[in-house]
């Protein structure tokens, strides 16, 4: 059974929640609540601020990529990017030391474009120009949890929770802020995280075009540096290339994660990517992780009906963010983005990637989410479940549970699963 503590704490928890819930119900009505923008956290959420220095292992910057919402992405990049691919001799560590501990411009790294004074320079990481001998890593996106309704990707637990699996899984992880309920509900959560993929797909594109332009204009010997770093216009207008991304990430090695229901996210954006196919490329998902999702339906399993009032998130408080989520016209128990289960779901599971899903002893939702797996199972899917006992709701995700033993084996057995299909050959794990 879970501790004192926690029980004492979901009872406050669950108080908190309902209230919010409530008063957003009762707002929701208002059409001035409405907003396409958006809003991708709330007043009460406690925010870490992004570090684009490897203080702790894990550098972080915040990119706004759509500018006609709130969509916005923190990047994690784990200092292990920054190994030269031949670490042979002890001037690549020099080189690596320079660059982590580097203030401004250095020898090694190159300082914000827009530096006109010393108070405008960039203090952070910059990846150097040249970025020949640069690692590649496996890219993850990360969909947090909150009903729908509250959460960010730059909250507290939300940043510690990724700054470990960065450097567990050694993977640049993309925590996406995608718009909250009811300013905007269902689809805009799940189109804004695929909206992140093909973003991510676009980085990749630009990125080379950025490099094979810079090579030829070096060729010619005429381009100054200002004018290869330039921006290049496509379809959707002016883009720059995101440095961080294009120097490190290889997205045809792609994991998506999502927590409680920023699973159902990624199960969407697992299926979306499949519609697509080569429209993605280089983008590849090679596997997704799904934290106790977020499933429900109206024909009850056993699970939902013995642990309904189970702790920090039962099933009544639930049922009412599933509220604010869908309209009024299409609120059902049984509607696709909420149970996986219901028949005319494209596209075939058989299509589906590997899928690992954890669940935990007391949560409701736990049944619909094994037995989800086991439909994908019965394809041939790689769909293993990873079940721990005592464990509730969102436990290696909540800001109270982050540093419990239990948190941190479940960020280890991840890794372990997820490296299977993000490692090189030849240096592939065996789970």
């Amino acid at each position: 059974m879970p501790s004192v503590g926690v029980k004492l704490y979901s009872v406050f928890f669950k108080f908190l929640l309902k209230h919010r819930l409530q008063n957003r119900i009762q707002s929701s009505g208002d059409e001035s609540s409405s907003d396409p923008f958006g809003v991708t956290t709330r007043p009460e959420e406690s925010v870490a601020a992004p570090n684009p220095l490897f203080t702790d292992g894990v550098a972080t910057k915040d990119i706004h990529i759509d500018p006609l919402t709130s969509l916005s992405v923190r990047i994690f990049l784990p200092e292990s990017a920054l190994t030269p691919l031949e670490p042979s001799t002890s001037a690549a560590g020099v080189h690596s030391e320079s660059r982590r501990n580097s203030y401004g411009c250095t020898a090694t790294g190159s300082s914000s474009p827009e530096a006109g004074s010393s108070s405008d320079v960039y203090r952070g990481y910059s990846p150097s120009s040249s970025g020949g001998n640069s690692r590649k890593l496996p890219v993850m996106l990360q969909f947090h949890g909150g009903g729908w309704v509250s959460g960010s990707n730059d909250s507290v637990a939300n940043d510690f929770f990724c700054r470990r699996m960065a450097k567990h899984c050694d993977i640049i992880v993309l925590a996406v802020g995608y718009r909250l309920a009811p300013e905007n509900r269902y689809p805009a959560a799940y189109e804004d995280g695929f909206k992140v993929l093909k973003w991510l797909g676009k980085q990749a594109n630009l990125a080379e075009c950025n490099k094979s332009m810079g090579n030829s204009r070096r060729t010619g010997g005429e381009a100054k540096k200002s004018e290869v770093n330039k921006h290049i216009v496509d379809a959707f207008g002016a883009s720059l290339v995101e440095p961080w991304l294009a120097t490190h990430a290889d997205p045809s090695r792609c994991v998506l994660l999502g927590v409680s229901c920023g699973a159902n996210i990624a199960d969407y954006v697992a299926r979306k990517a499949i519609e697509v196919g080569q429209n993605l490329d280089p983008v590849k998902v090679v596997a997704q992780v799904l934290m106790y999702p977020f499933f429900i339906g109206s024909v009850p399993t056993q699970s939902e009906i013995k642990q309904a009032n189970s702790y920090f998130y039962d099933k009544a408080m639930c049922i009412l963010a599933w509220k604010l989520f869908l309209s009024e016209e299409e609120f059902s128990l049984d509607h696709p983005a909420a149970n996986p289960l219901v028949p005319g779901r494209g596209p075939p599971l058989k299509f589906m990637p590997p899928t690992l899903t954890i669940v935990a002893e007391h949560d409701w939702m736990r049944d619909r989410a094994i037995a989800y797996s086991e439909e994908l199972r019965k394809v041939n899917v790689d769909a293993p479940v990873l079940e721990y006992k005592d464990a509730v709701h969102e436990f290696a995700t909540l800001d109270i549970l982050l540093r419990t033993p239990q948190a941190q084996a479940c960020a280890e057995d991840i890794a372990i699963w997820v490296k299977k299909y993000i490692s090189l050959r030849g240096h592939e794990f065996s789970y």
